[in-house]
């Protein structure tokens, strides 16, 4: 695949060919996985995130912090490479993800911290079907294979900090404006990865399309930035007038994110299409009730209807100066009775009402006013 051609594809599809090409030589057909792990250091936590083979994932929407695999820690720490030619072994001395690998196949691994300017930023897996793959020459000729594609992850991490960047500012202007702190915005992001991850397996969502929805999730609101003063800030209803020129604010996202990443190429085509969609579709109703557009049902794109959902239960479950916080229990509730009425998502709903644990250590770590 060419290099503009590749652009224009998730990171998935990139790696996915360069792991054709790779197993296109006879003496490296047995490399059958590649796979890439993101590490957010704000939570400790390892997410999977790139998945290319022909099976599947056996780790797929798999998370723990770092601190609890003390052996990629250790990579993280000194830098090295690591190679175990013999997972089988592994698997017997209890470490439940190898075990999972060697379930599906996999007897051998080699593992590649992913290092930039600023630290951690994942790890790069490959994994072959049979032992002793990973000998001396075979690590040779994989070595430019494992550099480029640890330079793709780390261009498309860099891309995702600079257009966030840009973003930021215009987030914490509006913020500013309309009391909407960024403690919500790290908060809603969340419930979004959270909804995603319950309905991953019905939906078949890739952990690539959970990542940039918790990435472009808090850019939802970003054209509230051009609504004046006397409508964001009005404590009472909005007047007809005053509700039409609230609505122009997605039109006005789709315009600041076209400028702000598609001329720039900060993403590939295919996300840009997911952040369009999240911007321009978070306000539609699945009865056709919403704007900017009236759409119904699958109209709206998935991404748009869980983002919806987070946007909503955050803002119910926050105090604001014009009301106190609501419970979860109570705030589920009313999204609940939207979603039988036909504005919500149910199974977005259901999805994050399944979550309370995980909602409530959210709404523990996110506290402070901080941006995700």
């Amino acid at each position: 695949m060419a290099e503009d051609d590749m652009t224009q594809h998730g990171l998935a599809a990139q790696v996915a060919a360069l792991r054709a090409e790779i197993r296109a030589d006879h003496d490296l057909s047995g490399l059958d996985r590649i796979s890439v792990a993101l590490y957010d250091p704000r939570t400790d936590l390892l997410k999977t995130f790139i998945h290319a083979s022909d099976r599947p994932n056996p780790l797929d929407h798999a998370a723990a912090p770092l601190a609890s695999l003390p052996s990629l820690r250790d990579l993280a720490e000194s830098g090295q490479s690591r190679t175990v030619n013999d997972l089988e072994s592994v698997a017997q001395a209890g470490h439940d993800y190898v075990a999972r690998l060697v379930a599906s196949g996999y007897r051998a691994s080699h593992t590649v911290p992913l290092l930039g300017r600023d630290g951690l930023h994942g790890f790069l897996f490959l994994n072959a079907t049979c032992r002793d793959f990973f000998t001396p020459a075979a690590l040779d000729r994989l070595r430019p294979y494992a550099g480029l594609i640890g330079q793709m992850v780390l261009r498309e991490l860099d891309a995702l900090r600079a257009m966030r960047s840009m973003v930021r500012v215009l987030l914490q202007i509006a913020a500013v404006r309309d009391g909407e702190t960024g403690a919500h915005l790290a908060r809603m992001a969340r419930y979004s990865r959270l909804i995603a991850l319950q309905l991953a397996r019905h939906h078949d969502l890739s952990d690539e399309f959970v990542e940039y929805l918790f990435h472009f999730a808090p850019v939802h609101d970003v054209g509230k930035i051009a609504v004046p003063d006397h409508i964001l800030l009005k404590p009472g209803p909005l007047t007809p007038d005053e509700f039409a020129q609230m609505k122009l604010h997605v039109g006005r996202g789709i315009e600041i994110v076209d400028l702000a990443v598609g001329e720039h190429a900060f993403v590939s085509g295919l996300h840009l299409r997911m952040l369009r969609n999240i911007v321009a579709c978070h306000h539609e109703k699945l009865d056709g009730s919403g704007y900017p557009r009236g759409l119904k049902g699958d109209e709206i794109p998935l991404e748009a209807r869980i983002v919806a959902v987070a946007d909503i239960f955050d803002a119910l479950t926050s105090r604001r100066p014009y009301k106190a916080a609501w419970s979860n229990e109570r705030a589920l509730a009313v999204l609940a009775a939207e979603a039988a009425a036909g504005k919500l998502d149910p199974e977005c709903v259901a999805a994050l009402a399944a979550c309370p644990a995980e909602i409530a250590e959210i709404q523990a770590r996110f506290v402070e006013t901080m941006l995700g």
